[in-house]
């Protein structure tokens, strides 16, 4: 792939630590411009250095005060922060609050703390893909730790955090109702559960349901299989001690902690912290980091190639008259659905065989 002059520059400061450039960089992502896949393709050879952590759960859970506390601590330790704020419904979400958090970032000195809102705006529905080359951007850029925060916990919140390295689901306490939604979604994609404004009445119950839950997902196994984990979570956390068994291998599985915290006054923030990074040294060493970033850039090409071939099969679709025309012949019965798709592939498929048969006949190399 080649870039343009102006895509080299801004590649070049970005590498440099120029955070304006890791601005533009992630706005030519959000907006698809043109170039863009160019520039993130040149990233892949800087990352693999960020831990990346998603947090999300229920709306008033408090996830905006833990982050900023989370990254506060994580600045406080010398390691710099990207965070990523998730709305998919809306350009801002928080009002005010977010831009108090953003001007609170861009005042820090050096910019330690750089945070970022996306949403769907600009995104053609690839909100998903489009935060996946935000973070890459970032861990190019040079960032230690990058959290991605949603709004919600819904299913377009769920596929999103699905990036991350370690994923953390925070539940208010309260009533049992709270924890019945969980079960339907969450359950398999939580790392590290936290249970944030501990202080409140409930929290205790709120704790104890939790614990049931996680026991009974050791028993039977993330519900629709292994969600987030590449294995069932069998094994539990506390006999974990992040030592090779015998014959040299991790021990498998990992039992969600559930920690407690306050984060308007930075209570168990830093516990919270030790269980990221013990949960970061599970998927080194039990090898699952190595099988999660493999399903990712699956995943990635998988999202790529469709996207690449429906763009192709459109251009066909309307060099066969438009979609309307087509739909209009089925309605008056001149032909079907499965005709016409089977026509617009043809000339697609034919290709791919031209190139196979190019492919064999060419000479190969010793």
């Amino acid at each position: 792939m080649s870039m343009d002059a102006a895509d080299e520059s801004l590649l070049e400061e970005l590498l440099a630590g120029e955070h304006r450039a890791l601005a533009r960089v992630i706005s030519k992502i959000e907006n698809r411009s043109p170039g863009y896949r160019d520039l993130v393709s040149e990233l892949y050879a800087h990352t693999g250095n960020a831990d990346v952590i998603g947090i999300t759960g229920s709306p008033g859970a408090g996830k905006s005060t833990l982050v900023d506390k989370l990254a506060e601590t994580y600045r406080d330790r010398g390691e710099t922060v990207g965070v990523i704020a998730i709305d998919p419904s809306s350009p801002f979400t928080g009002g005010a609050v977010l831009g108090d958090r953003i001007r609170m970032a861009s005042t820090v000195g050096d910019m330690d703390v750089f945070v970022r809102s996306m949403s769907a705006r600009g995104t053609l529905g690839g909100l998903s893909t489009a935060t996946a080359d935000a973070v890459k951007a970032m861990d190019a850029f040079g960032k230690d730790k990058i959290i991605i925060e949603t709004v919600g916990a819904g299913q377009n919140e769920i596929d999103i955090v699905r990036t991350a390295d370690s994923v953390a689901v925070l539940v208010p306490p309260g009533s049992g109702d709270d924890i019945q939604t969980l079960k339907a979604g969450i359950l398999e994609i939580a790392d590290i559960f936290v249970v944030n404004k501990a202080d409140r009445d409930g929290a205790d119950r709120t704790v104890q349901e939790l614990r049931d839950m996680v026991q009974l997902g050791n028993e039977s196994g993330p519900a629709g299989g292994g969600g987030h984990h590449s294995q069932e979570v069998i094994d539990a956390h506390d006999d974990w001690d992040g030592e090779p068994d015998d014959d040299g291998a991790a021990d498998e599985g990992w039992t969600p902690p559930i920690v407690e915290t306050v984060a308007i006054h930075g209570t168990g923030v830093d516990e919270f912290i030790d269980e990221l990074a013990a949960h970061r040294d599970y998927l080194v060493d039990s090898g699952e980091h190595a099988e999660q970033v493999r399903t990712r850039y699956a995943e990635e090409i998988r999202t790529l190639l469709r996207e690449d071939l429906h763009a192709v099969l459109e251009d066909e679709l309307a060099a066969a008259g438009g979609i309307d025309d087509l739909a209009e012949a089925v309605r008056q019965g001149e032909t079907d659905p499965y005709s016409i798709a089977s026509d617009v592939l043809e000339p697609v498929e034919a290709c791919l065989e031209d190139l196979e048969t190019d492919a064999d006949a060419s000479p190969r190399r010793e």
